[in-house]
């Protein structure tokens, strides 16, 4: 499941997510700089997750989005793995 994204910012980092994630059931990303594209919110739900600790599964993210990150000021990650 992937959610519409407003933004050309959220659509690249949705895009790497989900080639870095192959295996994700959901992402969502979501400009909360007001468009900008200075700050995201992430959410992640991913089989790849399951039997690692939240900072473990952050660090993922952030490998993942290591290029994007640099024109980044902030990111909020959220990550789960699906029920």
């Amino acid at each position: 499941r992937s959610f519409a994204s407003g933004t050309d910012g959220e659509a690249r980092v949705s895009r790497v997510l989900r080639e870095k994630f192959p295996r994700a059931s959901a992402i969502r990303v979501v400009d909360i700089s007001g468009g900008c594209g200075a700050m995201y919110e992430i959410h992640i739900e991913s089989e790849e997750f399951r039997e690692k600790r939240t900072v473990q599964q952050h660090q993922m993210v952030n490998q993942a989005l290591s290029e994007e990150i640099k024109s980044m000021h902030g990111l909020r990650i959220f990550t789960s793995v699906p029920k």
